[in-house]
């Protein structure tokens, strides 16, 4: 199974292959019993098989190589200066995977946490390459939930002069939800994904979901309770 999702109205949501590797991969860090060093090791590995596919939507043109042999070999080459935008805190964890595939690519960050009055995400923070208008932007965040705090970041990038369609959305796993918020509200904006759930729950948790990526990644996961010790979040934040 691969590729290409046609959903909402033949707009396209790119899905990398569901390779045996894919799959085992997802189970190891889906498993709540999954320690960190684990956690982390693995989740990188798939990161950068998401990243890799993600550049594959970029804009190339034909460029012909001379081999050691003298022969001519037709290939392509990038049409386009890229940038990665992350979507702080859990959207570093992609940084790296990003940095090892593009030589010198320049990373922006946008903070964006949830209003406890309204309820709406809310800009706290963004730091962007000067001339991002003029780039195509990977926007990195590992979990599509609810699409607020993606839809918001696009809204950014598109005040700072991106277009819609030079933004690729890069995440590990997503929710029907979210995709049909975000394509509606965005619909030249590609969404590349390793994994579309099942659903959201009540809560907003995307099921089956991997729990709070950014705990589970950086270490700053909640310790159970004494009077729950077993007691764990399941599914997935809501973003």
């Amino acid at each position: 199974e691969t590729g290409t999702t046609r959903m909402n109205k033949g707009r396209l949501v790119h899905v990398l292959k569901q390779t045996n590797q894919v799959r085992g991969l997802h189970t190891i860090i889906r498993d709540a019993g999954c320690d960190r060093d684990d956690f982390i090791f693995y989740s990188n590995r798939l990161i950068r098989l998401l990243v890799e596919e993600s550049l594959s939507f970029l804009p190339y043109s034909s460029k012909v190589a001379t081999t050691p042999t003298g022969s001519k070999y037709d290939g392509l080459q990038w049409d386009c200066k890229v940038c990665g935008v992350s979507i702080i805190r859990a959207g570093e964890s992609m940084e790296t995977a990003l940095q090892a595939i593009c030589k010198d690519i320049r990373i922006g960050k946008i903070l964006i946490q949830r209003d406890e009055e309204t309820a709406l995400p809310k800009l706290y923070y963004h730091k962007l390459p000067e001339d991002i208008a003029e780039r195509h932007v990977i926007l990195l965040d590992p979990l599509l939930a609810t699409a607020g705090s993606a839809i918001k970041a696009i809204e950014i990038l598109i005040e700072a002069g991106v277009k819609e369609e030079h933004i690729i959305f890069a995440n590990l796993i997503a929710a029907p939800e979210g995709i049909q918020k975000l394509t509606e509200r965005f619909p030249k904006v590609q969404i590349v994904t390793s994994a579309i759930d099942d659903f959201l729950n009540e809560r907003s948790f995307v099921i089956p979901g991997i729990g709070d990526f950014g705990d589970r990644y950086f270490g700053t996961e909640p310790k159970p309770s004494k009077s729950n010790p077993t007691k764990k979040i399941k599914g997935g934040k809501s973003r």
